[in-house]
């Protein structure tokens, strides 16, 4: 049996895919940085959250930052990287929010620096077109795959 498609969603879900680690990159984004602000607002256990903390610094999606030398403190706060994940937060909040809450409410609302509401929407980078299913086509560059799965021996 081969092994499964090379792919960079699993290897992001490998990273963020952990329980509260996308938690913990939505509580940096809305400025909550301090470990005792992540417990509370995330409610996970703090040797969970330590460990998700270490693994997202390491990884360098987040940096600590020194706030008190005594007692030593750290807070948390995103890197390009860290940043980069931000879109999908917000996409995946707006499809909770269509396809998960009950008669429309919403727990939290997104404003764009222009006043609207953001309602996110993946465009192509060339032409701006909103990009929807039967839009893309796939191009393995994995040798020995094909779109719909390994080449036949």
């Amino acid at each position: 049996m081969k092994d499964a498609r090379p792919c960079s969603i699993a290897d992001t879900l490998a990273l963020v895919g952990e329980k509260y680690s996308l938690l913990v990159l939505r509580e940096v984004s809305l400025g909550a940085t301090r470990f005792d602000q992540l417990v509370r607002n995330i409610g996970a256990p703090r040797d969970v959250l330590t460990a998700r903390l270490k693994r997202l610094v390491d990884a360098g999606v987040l940096k600590k930052v020194e706030y008190s030398d005594r007692p030593k403190r750290y807070e948390y706060r995103q890197t390009q990287a860290g940043l980069e994940l931000e879109p999908v937060l917000h996409t995946l909040m707006a499809w909770g929010d269509r396809h998960l809450q009950k008669g429309g409410f919403r727990p939290m609302v997104l404003e764009h620096t222009c006043g609207h509401e953001l309602v996110p929407q993946v465009v192509c980078r060339e032409c701006g077109e909103v990009v929807e299913h039967g839009h893309v086509t796939a191009h393995p560059q994995t040798p020995g795959w094909t779109a719909t799965g390994p080449v036949a021996a």
